[in-house]
């Protein structure tokens, strides 16, 4: 066969749901002579094996870190707030943040602004309504109409 017959034959893509319930329905145990039958029943025992072997080294490099971690003042709750301080530095130096933050700024000096703004605005005309109170007050002529 030619290669390019050989790539129409194998998918590049993962399995999906229905090809492994194809595949785990199928029966591959007639396929196999005995002597690969016995084999694959060795390499499935030495496997589970391994995988027990395993989980008691991770559970006792667990315990162990626990010790350690005791032994250094370190808790949970230490731990939390340095993954909060950690993330949030992370969180502060992304772009995002930073656009964010210059923009929320920015909008704030001009708010800032506009509100200084409106507020001599007022003071303004409150200003000048005092004054036009007092000038009409010590004018006598203003008072008789």
């Amino acid at each position: 066969m030619t290669v390019a017959a050989l790539e129409g034959l194998l998918e590049t893509e993962p399995l999906q749901g229905r090809d492994e319930d194809a595949v785990a329905n199928a029966e591959f145990s007639s396929m196999l002579s005995e002597e690969e039958k016995e084999e694959l029943k060795a390499e499935l025992v030495q496997l589970e094996d391994e995988i027990t072997t395993l989980r008691q080294v991770l559970s006792a490099k667990e315990r162990h870190l626990v010790e350690i971690k005791q032994k250094l003042g370190m808790n949970l709750m230490n731990e939390l707030k340095q993954n909060f301080s950690k993330s949030w530095h992370d969180m502060q130096t992304t772009t995002a943040y930073k656009k964010t933050h210059e923009t929320l700024s920015h909008a704030g000096q001009k708010a800032t602004a506009a509100f200084s703004n409106v507020g001599t605005a007022i003071s303004k005309k409150f200003g000048d309504m005092s004054y036009s109170i007092r000038h009409s007050i010590s004018m006598p002529a203003m008072r008789r109409k």
